[in-house]
């Protein structure tokens, strides 16, 4: 009950560019895990949705396993479990590099995408499939009618779930703080154990992830109304 806030101390000197540091590289983290995520999504899509048995079953054994298994095991793997797996030559790179952001990106992309997929194809799977019959019997070939004709209408269906996986992917970044990355989470909890003023510093990390999350929101409704007025004209 003697508890004294002191916000002051939160955001002087070396605890305030912490913070900002720390939202620097949640950025980063997070934007280059969308763009990746985004890729691999639409790619596991057209895979799942071929003819090539294959491909099907690699994408929809993708999907499941990504699915089913809780990010940080995910994260603890790729970090601690992948190893063996990797080239040599990606190996040494990769350890020249910041491994923990490097590994950090892998497993929000990979499990990302997973969630993205099923979104795309449930927005491909809404469209009437006369449009990709007209299209092959204009002469495009299955790639071109997905890339040309019926992506572009998936993705302007699927605008309300994927703003949902993006804010996800986000706020999931936080979990990389369990093998080092330096985010805003693990800076909040750096000034927390230098502070001792936990409610102070965690307060300040909430409303940095609430205020990023609502700008992503913002910024993809505002492109989706504005697509929407140019199609209508």
């Amino acid at each position: 009950m003697n508890y004294k806030f002191n916000w002051a101390l939160i955001f002087s000197g070396e605890y305030g560019r912490w913070f900002i540091d720390g939202l620097s590289v949640t950025l980063q983290l997070s934007g280059l895990s969308i763009i990746l995520a985004l890729l691999m999504g639409t790619l596991l899509t057209v895979m799942r949705l071929s003819r090539v048995k294959p491909l099907v079953w690699f994408s929809v054994g993708y999907i499941e396993f990504f699915r089913n298994t809780p990010l940080v095991v995910q994260i603890f793997f790729w970090y601690f479990g992948s190893d063996p797996m990797l080239p040599g030559f990606f190996k040494e790179w990769l350890y020249r590099q910041n491994i923990e952001f490097a590994t950090g990106v892998i497993a929000l992309s990979t499990y990302t995408a997973a969630f993205i997929a099923e979104e795309l194809r449930s927005g491909i799977l809404s469209i009437p499939k006369t449009q990709l019959e007209a299209s092959r019997a204009t002469g495009l070939s299955f790639m071109q009618a997905m890339g040309h004709v019926i992506l572009p209408q998936a993705f302007r269906i699927i605008i309300p779930p994927l703003i949902s996986q993006f804010l996800n992917l986000i706020k999931n970044s936080s979990l990389a703080m369990t093998i080092g990355v330096m985010e805003l989470t693990y800076m909040a909890r750096q000034v927390e154990a230098h502070t001792f003023h936990g409610f102070e510093a965690f307060t300040v990390s909430t409303l940095m992830y609430l205020s990023l999350s609502l700008l992503v929101s913002l910024a993809i409704n505002q492109y989706n109304k504005r697509c929407l007025r140019v199609s209508s004209r």
